[in-house]
């Protein structure tokens, strides 16, 4: 006699488990998932060591030049020597995090252990509480179920968190300030929040152009102009699509954004007057010349030749030293487009693999063949699903499709003239990560993206309701 089939029961608990699975996902909250992801950031530190930073080459590790400027600002030498030794006064990089870091050495001690705890629990924080941003952002552009996985892919995902866990540089708080914006941005423009009317009070609906709004837009801008300047191309459209977004009111919310430019203004400005006072010349970075070179100049390769960079060349620093930073990334600069002058069509090549090494990966010399494949084809797919699901929201119409569109347009836009390194990207992660998810919940059955167990637990939003631009 035949025995019954174990098969429908094992089908059947299959079901349960995964219908249970999704049940707990979807009780669990942005703040829920903040703490979640606290905790495993913080324990991936502890775990895997990241605090012991090597102290070679003058513990370049521990922040480069960033850690250097901190460690001259914690010893009274003042905003200076980001390289080999002492050169006087810098503009090299901007200041917020050096000063961030600064603060943590005189707390903690210059390199110490306690100082690396301190900030990685600091990027670990920033990192995690982009969770709550991220899901605003999905649940006002997207709908809650691209929310919620949004995040949860943020929470757990080893590429989100690498360089909050063991990167010491501005990259953990320039991405966390970017997404700060951009949700400020939804929130002045009313996405997502129906029939918002934007020249009325608003106070009471929670969305709108409001005065703390937009001067909170400006402060964040300045403080993002301080972190990293790169970003700046994307201000101007960004306040132009609020604006825009006011409908025929636009003259009424105009001195707001007057107001937030103003702010913006005052936070940078003393910065500004500092490098007035020390250079002589207005500027918030003076390395651009100097990187423009090392990305350009004669054996280029697409990525930055840091064998001929002042903090590895001891070479170039004595020349950095003699002639004075300002003239030094002057010097190099003229070189640089000499080279590009010289010869347009491998610039143009070099660019093009600039923006190939931005979307799809920068590979490692240290690492084998196939860890490089498998780098790469992690870090292309998560790029191209993310330009994919950007493309379907524009053909949807989605709302802030478009500023979307300009933050993947204008973010990487010097990178693919200067240099090209994978911590580029991260300020865009979070949105590429909304839009890869966006993509795949929209996946139809014939696209053969339906595997039982996956559509399950992810069920495709037949006939839904996506929000649509005003």
């Amino acid at each position: 006699m035949t025995e019954p089939s174990t098969r429908p029961q094992t089908e059947h608990a299959a079901q349960s488990r995964l219908a249970r699975l999704a049940a707990a996902a979807s009780a669990w909250g942005p703040w829920q998932l903040f703490w979640l992801a606290l905790g495993v950031r913080l324990a991936v530190v502890a775990l895997c060591h990241y605090y012991r930073i090597k102290p070679e080459d003058d513990h370049f590790h521990f922040g480069a030049e960033m850690g250097r400027i901190a460690r001259a600002l914690a010893t009274g030498r003042g905003y200076a020597d980001p390289f080999l030794g002492p050169s006087g006064p810098t503009a090299w990089v901007t200041p917020l995090f050096p000063l961030i870091l600064s603060g943590i050495f005189k707390l903690f001690g210059v390199y110490s252990t306690l100082s690396a705890w301190a900030v990685l629990i600091f990027d670990s924080l920033l990192n995690a509480l982009m969770i709550p941003l991220i899901w605003e952002t999905g649940e006002r552009c997207f709908g809650p179920r691209t929310a919620r996985w949004s995040a949860w892919i943020w929470a757990l995902y080893p590429a989100a968190m690498q360089y909050a866990v063991k990167w010491i540089w501005e990259t953990t708080l320039t991405a966390f300030l970017f997404q700060l914006a951009l949700v400020i941005a939804l929130r002045v423009a009313c996405v997502g929040t129906p029939a918002c009317d934007t020249s009325g009070p608003l106070a009471t609906r929670g969305d709108g152009p409001t005065w703390p709004r937009w001067l909170g837009f400006g402060l964040v801008w300045g403080l993002m102009a301080l972190s990293n300047p790169g970003l700046l191309l994307f201000l101007p459209v960004c306040g132009l699509w609020m604006l825009a977004r006011c409908g025929k009111a636009w003259r009424t919310h105009l001195p707001k954004a007057i107001a937030a430019g103003l702010v913006f203004l005052a936070v940078i400005a003393p910065w500004s007057w500092r490098n007035e006072e020390v250079f002589h010349q207005l500027v918030l970075r003076t390395n651009f010349g100097a990187e423009l070179y090392m990305g350009n100049g004669p054996g280029a390769t697409g990525i930055m030749m840091l064998q001929d960079h002042p903090t590895k060349n001891l070479q170039q620093f004595e020349l950095y030293r003699q002639m004075g930073e300002l003239r030094y990334s002057a010097w190099r600069g003229e070189l640089a487009r000499q080279a590009i002058r010289a010869d347009l069509p491998r610039f143009f090549r070099l660019c093009l693999t600039r923006i190939y090494y931005f979307w799809f990966g920068i590979p490692n010399e240290e690492f084998s063949l196939l860890v490089n494949f498998g780098r790469g084809l992690n870090y292309g797919f998560t790029s191209l699903a993310g330009l994919l699901g950007l493309a379907l929201a524009l053909r949807r119409r989605l709302p802030a499709a478009g500023l979307f569109a300009a933050a993947f347009l204008l973010l990487p836009a010097v990178y693919y003239i200067v240099t090209a390194h994978a911590r580029f990207r991260h300020p865009l992660e979070p949105l590429i990560t909304l839009l890869g998810v966006f993509l795949f919940q929209q996946a139809e059955p014939g696209w053969g993206c339906t595997l039982p167990g996956l559509r399950r637990l992810w069920p495709a939003q037949t006939g839904c309701t996506l929000p649509h631009a005003d």
